[in-house]
Formats: C-alpha cells, sequence, structure tokens
C-alpha cells in the first residue's frame, strides 16, 4: 500500500477499511443535495400576492357562511334571533334569494299566471307612442320549453317577482307593508329590461311609463278528482308607473 492508500485507511480493530471516494469527492453512499423543484400554484407567488389570496378567500368563506346564516334563519321557525334581528335578515335575503317552499305544501299551487306588459315610449322626435302587450311569462315559456339547461331567470325571475309583488300589495295594488315599495321596484326593472330585450324600443327612444297586468287560469283538475272550480281567467291591471331616467334606456342591468 502507498503513503496514498496508507492516508485513506483506518485500523479499526485491527482491521483496515479504506473509504473510498468518488470522483466528486463525496463518499459512496451519501446522496448529493438536490436542488429543489419549481414552486407551482399559489406556493409560486410573491409574498405580497400571497397575503392577498388568503385574504380573498378569507371574504368568500366568511360571505358563504353569511350567506348560509341568513338563509337557515330565514327559513327557521321562529326565535329569539329572528325576533331581534328579523329586519336585518329580510334585508339580506329580499328579493334575490327569497325562499319558496309551495312544490313541498300540502296543496300545491294550481294556477297558472302569465304577466304581461306595454309601454308608453317617448320618441326621438318628441312624440309618444303606446305598444301592445307583451307577455313575458310565454317568452319564458318559449325558452325553457325543449331546453335541457333553462337558466334559473328563465324559470324564476319574473315569477318570483311577481309573486314578491303580490304578496306585498292588497286587491286594490296598494302596498301592505315596508317591502311593498321594493318589490314595485324589482317588478319595474324586470319589465322595463324585458321590453329592451325584445326590441320594444327604438333607437333614439326612451321608455316613459310601463303598465303591468297578469292573467290567471286555474289548472282543470284531473277527471277523478271531485273538485269543482271556475276556468275562467282572472286578469289583475296595475296602473301605470313612471320610469326612471337611470332605466328608461335599459340601464339597470
Amino acid at each position: 500500500m502507498d503513503a496514498q492508500g496508507a492516508k485513506d485507511t483506518y485500523d479499526r480493530g485491527g482491521a483496515s477499511v479504506p473509504h473510498a471516494r468518488s470522483g466528486r469527492g463525496a463518499p459512496d453512499g451519501v446522496r448529493e443535495p438536490v436542488p429543489g423543484s419549481a414552486r407551482t400554484g399559489v406556493a409560486a407567488l410573491s409574498p405580497r400576492y400571497q397575503i392577498g389570496v388568503v385574504l380573498a378567500l378569507a371574504v368568500v368563506a366568511v360571505t358563504v357562511c353569511v350567506h348560509l346564516g341568513m338563509v337557515f334563519l330565514h327559513v327557521a321557525p321562529s326565535n329569539t334571533v329572528t325576533k331581534q334581528h328579523g329586519e336585518a335578515v329580510e334585508e339580506w335575503i329580499y328579493p334575490e334569494f327569497e325562499q319558496n317552499w309551495k312544490l313541498f305544501a300540502p296543496n300545491p299551487l294550481q294556477q297558472n299566471i302569465a304577466v304581461q306588459v306595454r309601454a308608453e315610449i317617448r320618441t326621438g322626435d318628441g312624440g309618444s307612442r303606446t305598444t301592445g302587450w307583451y307577455d313575458l311569462t310565454a317568452q319564458d315559456g318559449r325558452a325553457i320549453d325543449g331546453n335541457l339547461l333553462p337558466s334559473h331567470a328563465q324559470q324564476n325571475e319574473l315569477r318570483r317577482a311577481w309573486d314578491f309583488f303580490s304578496a306585498t300589495h292588497d286587491g286594490d295594488n296598494r302596498p301592505s307593508g315596508m317591502r311593498g315599495a321594493l318589490s314595485e321596484t324589482y317588478l319595474r326593472r324586470i319589465v322595463v329590461l324585458r321590453l329592451h330585450r325584445a326590441d320594444a324600443v327604438e333607437p333614439g327612444a326612451v321608455v316613459d311609463r310601463v303598465q303591468v297586468r297578469s292573467r290567471t287560469t286555474n289548472v282543470r283538475p284531473p277527471e277523478w278528482s271531485e273538485e269543482r272550480i271556475s276556468l275562467e281567467p282572472v286578469d289583475r291591471l296595475l296602473p301605470w308607473w313612471p320610469v326612471p331616467v337611470d332605466e328608461a334606456q335599459g340601464g339597470a342591468r
């Protein structure tokens, strides 16, 4: 054994154990440090953006929890919380998130209700004209018929708006509660938007006033039923509503 070989050996219990070295200078069996793999996802962002993502997720989580809590309080039986904070719950729920359980009621709704609208249009030359009646319910029906995935708006927007109005007004179309004005605004905005989508308003013209009416027809009972109901339609005509300037050109989108 030469001098270099002797330098690389140790005498352990009388046995000489050589320390073999790899060509890169690391002992055999010892792994060299492996560079870290490239970071992906949120981890790849800078700390400032990571903080922003965390805050955004926290806001979304809190909003979802608040919404679920408000819906639960809305549909739950009367309790201490709803008695003290019922107004706040209603302001959160109505009109967009109102819950309706008629489908599961012992006596489900057995009527067909058609909501129609006409408008008084102010033309660009200063004149005015009144449109014919537009059957908005029939428009929704045509959009849903044969559509495997109809939108929530097509199925429920107009119907729920009319239910909301009917529940907050008496037989003379006068508000019967604090939410009466809100229901009128909600229904008015929907019908004005529908008129613009139906091209009832020509370029340069604006909607000056709108009038809504409904036609309710009872569903004929099955042949085996002994129930007797009138099949004559019942009309309900609302007064003319002035349309604010910011809504007149369909701006309330």
